[in-house]
């Protein structure tokens, strides 16, 4: 059941829809700028550019990429948040930042309800089961088998135990029963370098940030955690084959500081919407990771992120991470 504070995203959705501002109709006369939380080269960051670079030409006006990496997306989101509502700043957001943080901690510099509203959203992002390439481990069944078998010592690295690789980590664990060894790492980067040194024994990690490692044969990624196959990549097993039901993608989405002109964020999410349903354009976001399914109006971005609320509220008591 959606409680009212679910809805804030659906209200804020149709209030700024429902209002005009004429003022917007020179927008925009400057630069615009958008917040990530994530650093240079990561999997949002690259698709946040490829956008950037044909809004920009269409708007004629520069898009500054400012990244913000660094405490579960806090930081950026915070930066974000407290930016003048003036149509020239965004938050290029992701699931942690809107949906899992208010769950996790107790105290944010941040209210993703109240300080945002929704413009556009942008693509689902895909997590990948990852073992070195020269592993003997070909399948999920294979790792569960080889984990019951050691006990406690076969280990599967992650972000930790906050951040969505771990819980998608403790979901697999608790659901297959395999028993690993929950290894947290600071960084995609630092888990996959110990993947590849052997130092750990799987781990998951989102594809798109993996991908290119993949692709080189450094590493195999031996299940996808979407409920389909993902493009791409459709000789690889969905876990939720193996796993009814089991589907942990994270996604992005471009939300505003609240109070952003109701006429800016309308010309945003159409013009954003226009590039995604450019095939050239997925198909380019595709190849990065993440995959993108069609297009939302700002009510339908608003009512997904209250169902993603809903959803991850269940996910987060399953797995019996409480709030710090």
């Amino acid at each position: 059941m959606i409680n009212r504070r679910n809805f804030n995203f659906v209200f804020a959705a149709m209030a700024t829809t429902a209002s005009t501002i004429l003022r917007a109709q020179d927008w925009p006369e400057k630069p615009i700028r958008w917040v990530l939380s994530q650093p240079p080269g990561s999997g949002p960051d690259n698709v946040a550019r490829l956008l950037s670079e044909r809004l920009a030409k269409s708007w004629s006006h520069a898009i500054v990429i400012e990244n913000k990496p660094g405490g579960q997306n806090a930081i950026g989101a915070q930066a974000a948040a407290r930016s003048t509502p003036d149509g020239y700043n965004f938050y290029f957001a992701t699931t942690a930042a809107l949906i899992t943080n208010p769950l996790l901690y107790k105290q944010l510099s941040y209210d993703p309800q109240k300080d945002f509203v929704p413009v556009a959203f942008i693509a689902r992002s895909p997590f990948a089961l990852l073992v070195n390439a020269d592993s003997p481990i070909k399948s999920v069944e294979d790792l569960v088998a080889r984990s019951k078998a050691d006990p406690g010592k076969f280990t599967i690295g992650n972000e930790g135990p906050r951040s969505f690789s771990g819980m998608i980590s403790r979901l697999f664990n608790s659901r297959t029963q395999a028993g690993a060894n929950l290894v947290p790492y600071v960084s995609v980067g630092a888990g996959t370098t110990d993947l590849m040194g052997k130092h750990v024994d799987a781990m998951f990690a989102d594809l798109a940030s993996t991908a290119q490692l993949a692709k080189q044969g450094k590493l195999r990624v031996i299940a996808t955690t979407s409920a389909q196959r993902v493009a791409g990549w459709e000789s690889v097993a969905s876990l939720s084959e193996k796993l009814a039901g089991f589907d942990m993608v994270g996604w992005f989405a471009i939300v505003a500081p609240a109070g952003t002109p109701a006429s800016v964020i309308d010309r945003v999410n159409r013009d954003v919407n226009a590039l995604l349903n450019d095939k050239e354009i997925a198909e380019r976001i595709g190849v990065i990771g993440p995959v993108v399914d069609g297009s939302m109006g700002i009510p339908a971005v608003g009512a997904f992120m209250a169902k993603e609320t809903v959803r991850w509220r269940e996910i987060v008591k399953e797995i019996g991470v409480l709030p710090e």
